[in-house]
């Protein structure tokens, strides 16, 4: 029988279960897919420990994950859109893709160029549409100084390069060992800390246009300090102080479609893109991969290989 991540009540990482289920049967549109690489995600973290329990109820046991990425194994009635032993990038809304197969409408799948690994396309979906978003909702123009905080992140480190692409002056956010990463991909890097708003102000050397959040904390009342607009601020964490001050929150659900997968999928396999897999782990170490990004230090992404 396949294997999938299930855990039976909201909790830390040791609530969090590989157990065998039923290979799952598509219905019509739909068609199942065996994951080779689901990415994993801050938020997946979250709502496990029942941090959203009110916004998206639970129904245990449950199971967990957005991104993924496979072969197409099956189809259900109706389907014309993909066949059997298509390379496909994904999503489920089901909280589902940490598992060996997932049944996904094909309305949510786009064909994994070949430039693109297994282990970028399955963790794309969650930062990549994230980070698109993010950078939209500021509109930037050509010559805007943007600062990123968390710039190295899973999502970060896909908002400088996409904001670098649109023209901007990008300040990143980050520790003292992703200095070096962020300057070769054309972002002036400032270290958190103590002092920072006098570092971003010199780094920026004017005024700030626009700040994106991913990393939570006091950035956003870092952003306002610096004098942007509300409506050129934006997090995708930070949800309190988004009712406080009245700041933009666009994320994934903005993001969210086959198009904008497929946009992203061929920056990457163009290389006009970099999106970093940080580490990958087997699906059975599902814990220790969530140990490490509950750590919040990671460069790129963590990935599951079923």
């Amino acid at each position: 029988m396949p294997k999938a991540v299930r855990y039976n009540e909201f909790g830390g990482i040791d609530v969090l279960d590989v157990v065998e289920v039923d290979r799952p049967v598509p219905g019509p549109g739909e068609a199942l897919v065996q994951v080779k690489a689901a990415g994993i995600n801050p938020g997946e973290a979250s709502i496990r420990q029942g941090a959203f329990a009110q916004v998206w109820p639970s129904t245990f046991p449950s199971g967990q994950g957005s991104d993924l990425a496979g072969v197409v194994a099956e189809l259900g009635a109706d389907v014309s859109e993909v066949s059997v032993g298509d390379e496909v990038i994904g999503w489920t809304d089901d909280r589902a893709s940490q598992a060996e197969f997932v049944v996904v409408p094909v309305t949510q799948l786009t064909p994994k160029p070949a430039g693109v690994t297994w282990e970028q396309a399955g963790s794309l979906f969650v930062a990549g549409t994230t980070a698109w978003a993010a950078v939209r909702a500021v509109a930037l123009s050509k010559g805007d100084t943007v600062v990123v905080s968390g710039a190295a992140g899973g999502v970060g480190s896909l908002v400088v390069q996409l904001a670098v692409a649109e023209g901007a002056n990008v300040i990143g956010i980050a520790g003292p060992s992703n200095q070096d990463w962020l300057a070769a991909h054309g972002v002036t890097a400032v270290e958190y800390g103590d002092g920072l708003a006098e570092r971003v102000r010199k780094a920026a050397g004017g005024t700030v246009d626009a700040f994106i959040d991913t990393y939570g904390a006091d950035y956003v009342e870092l952003a306002l300090e610096l004098g942007v607009d509300k409506d050129r601020i934006n997090t995708i964490i930070n949800f309190p102080a988004v009712e406080k001050y009245g700041i933009k929150a666009e994320g994934n659900a903005q993001g969210a479609s086959a198009e904008v997968l497929a946009e992203l999928a061929g920056k990457i396999a163009a290389s006009e893109l970099e999106l970093i897999v940080a580490r990958t782990y087997p699906l059975a170490e599902v814990r220790d991969a969530y140990a490490e990004l509950e750590r919040r230090h990671t460069r790129g992404k963590i990935v599951l290989i079923p």
